[in-house]
């Protein structure tokens, strides 16, 4: 079994947009696809992320405030699952509620640290 990384891009747009009803609902459709993970023993760890953050380049030479990618490209949060292959991990993936607001996942497999 290997760790693969879900990357949440966009729907925040279309998340500001929905009723108090519908985005607690909408928040319950992902505790409970989250919870099936877990119940699965497939969910490792995951947290959405805020939005502000500082966007470091040159070892601290240049610190920005961001990310100020556009809305459909910003990562939201993310999750770490256990799946036999990449494949599954991405067949796991097509239960998540963030396509239902035009988001996307992005499916990337942890690979193991090697020192040199």
């Amino acid at each position: 079994m290997s760790k693969y990384l879900y990357l949440f891009r966009g729907g925040d747009g279309r998340m500001s947009e929905l009723s108090p009803e519908e985005s607690q609902a909408h928040m319950a459709r992902w505790g409970a696809w989250m919870g099936a993970l877990a119940q699965e023993g497939k969910l490792l760890s995951g947290d959405p992320l805020q939005s502000q953050g500082k966007v470091v380049e040159q070892a601290g030479a240049i610190i920005h405030d961001g990310p100020f990618a556009e809305g459909k490209e910003m990562v939201g949060g993310y999750l770490m699952i256990n799946a036999d292959t990449l494949d599954g991990a991405v067949e796991l993936s097509k239960e998540c509620p963030i396509f239902e607001l035009g988001g996307t996942v992005e499916v990337r497999e942890i690979l193991p640290f090697q020192q040199p």
